[in-house]
């Protein structure tokens, strides 16, 4: 999983209702209980996460954002200061030590130059499409479809992505269906069909299914 989640939200009660029309998803929804995602307002520092996360363990990738966000004013990175940091304003040692390789590094720039240009806007891709975030977003180095289908999830709460290429959600579906082994990626388009409108919601569930 990507990031916490905290108190319940009872606005996902319908979405919890709809699913729990198929047995088995009913079962985990009793077990797991209420979903408790709630959408994020800084996708700057939710795609420095993403970022970080990439290729380790979700403690190293944690560590890394603490070391990282602990050098900013207030804890907080922000385009410009992250940019200004990474191209001139820190020593490599001062990078290094974060534990920020210098492909992440590349990626970390790259996000930062495109936010504080506005390349990037915030509230425009709030307003846009799925697809359109997607398109956005996965010109930046590093920011693949994955990454931007958490975000989807996590930072906008978009009710119904079906991140296909997720080793969690495809581990899931295999274990949701009695299946010897985990499904390929065009395998698991159908499989999230019935939770249609809320497959983001059914994602969630099933992540939780594994206890993850």
């Amino acid at each position: 999983m990507w990031f916490d989640q905290s108190a319940p939200e009872h606005r996902w009660a319908d979405a919890a209702k709809f699913l729990s029309k198929t047995p088995k998803m009913r079962a985990i929804i009793r077990e797991v209980g209420p979903c408790t995602l709630e959408p994020k307002r800084d996708t700057f520092v939710l795609l420095i996460k993403s970022i970080l996360s990439q290729q380790v363990s979700t403690a190293a990738a944690a560590a890394m954002f603490k070391k990282f966000a602990a050098r900013f004013p207030r804890k907080k990175p922000t385009p410009t200061l992250v940019h200004d940091a990474l191209t001139g304003g820190w020593t490599d040692d001062e990078i290094r030590a974060c534990g920020i390789s210098r492909q992440k590094r590349g990626y970390l720039t790259d996000l930062a130059a495109r936010y504080a240009d506005g390349s990037v806007e915030p509230r425009k891709l709030r307003r846009m499409d799925d697809a359109g975030v997607v398109e956005n977003l996965t010109q930046i180095k590093g920011i693949g479809v994955w990454t931007v289908e958490m975000l989807l999830i996590f930072g906008f709460n978009r009710p119904n992505v079906w991140p296909v290429g997720d080793l969690g959600l495809r581990n899931a579906l295999a274990q949701l269906h009695d299946l010897d082994e985990r499904p390929a990626i065009r395998d698991c388009e159908p499989m999230g069909e019935p939770f249609a409108p809320y497959r983001s919601i059914a994602t969630w569930y099933l992540w939780r299914s594994l206890g993850e």
